[in-house]
């Protein structure tokens, strides 16, 4: 791929430009850190157990820590250090409470934290094909993003999909008792894991809704947690689905009132409980109104790109 900028029509061609040091990577990210991933800072270089975790922050929308480390070299194993990090959390929760409680505003307890939901994020300005090939399964709770700096000052943050047919890290045999302890208690969620507590007709219309969704843009991605199917565009959710036994629920991360819904189909659910993000809630049990309702999706992605 081939990046130029425009002058008066001319096409001048932007090079790439290496990152210094890690620690300039590492601060471009946590000072950005809810923009490039919706997560909460919560302390740099926490130091447990003789490791030392470059970012720790907190996922609001899974209640969960997410551990982010920041490489500046290509010679080093995602699995192995993935493991070994989530390995550390999961064995010394009190610790990651204190360090939240100690520099963030609100309080955590034990139990307001979902430790399944934990994840690793690697960010470096670029993975060999080994580590890209690595996490090829589809409940690996590891990210691996590239950062790439360019000569006009501007940046790209690119996230190294999975393979669609990929089979369960659980599937394959190992001897790690680190790999073995972490699997037993974090888990990825899957589509596949909703789609078990709904039935056909309405996985069809959850599949109708996805369609039309990833179809407005390539950049919109598909993250999965207990409560909801989130759709994120630049990594926020724009739109959440449950396929359930009785209904597909449907929630807009949009205000209430900034949406034109003529028809009246979604309920303002701004100030009552719910799963999904935003004001919006709408149940389908047929496809009757999803013409309708993929033109109210529309405007959100209109707000949100």
């Amino acid at each position: 791929m081939f990046l130029f900028s425009i002058d008066n029509n001319k096409l001048e061609e932007l090079k790439e430009v290496p990152f210094l040091k890690e620690i300039e990577l590492h601060k471009l990210c946590e000072e950005n850190l809810e923009n490039l991933f919706g997560l909460q800072y919560v302390k740099r270089e926490f130091s447990l157990n003789n490791f030392r975790i470059d970012t720790l922050a907190f996922d609001k929308s899974t209640n969960s820590f997410v551990i982010i480390e920041y490489k500046n070299t290509r010679n080093f194993s995602v699995i192995d250090q993935g493991y070994a990090y989530l390995s550390l959390l999961v064995n010394n929760k009190a610790d990651f409470i204190l360090e939240y409680n100690e520099n963030c505003q609100d309080t955590l307890k034990r139990d307001d934290v979902d430790w399944s939901q934990s994840r690793v994020i690697f960010v470096s300005p670029e993975f060999n094909n080994y580590q890209k090939e690595s996490i090829n399964f589809k409940d690996l709770p590891f990210e691996l993003w590239e950062v790439k700096k360019f000569s006009n000052n501007t940046v790209s943050f690119n996230p190294i999909k999975a393979s669609k047919n990929t089979e369960s890290i659980k599937t394959i045999a190992t001897t790690s008792e680190i790999v073995k302890s972490v699997n037993k208690e974090v888990t990825v969620i899957t589509e596949e894991d909703h789609f078990k507590q709904s039935t056909e007709e309405f996985i069809d219309l959850y599949n109708k809704l996805k369609e039309y969704i990833l179809g407005l843009d390539s950049n919109i991605g598909i993250r999965c947690t207990k409560a909801y199917i989130a759709f994120t565009l630049n990594n926020k959710n724009m739109v959440d689905i449950l396929p359930g036994k009785r209904r597909v629920k449907v929630w807009l991360n949009c205000k209430w009132g900034s949406l034109d819904d003529n028809k009246k189909v979604f309920r303002d659910v701004s100030n009552i409980g719910h799963w999904g993000n935003g004001d919006y809630e709408t149940s389908l049990i047929n496809d009757e109104d999803i013409e309708y309702i993929f033109s109210i999706i529309k405007q959100v992605y209109r707000i949100k790109k």
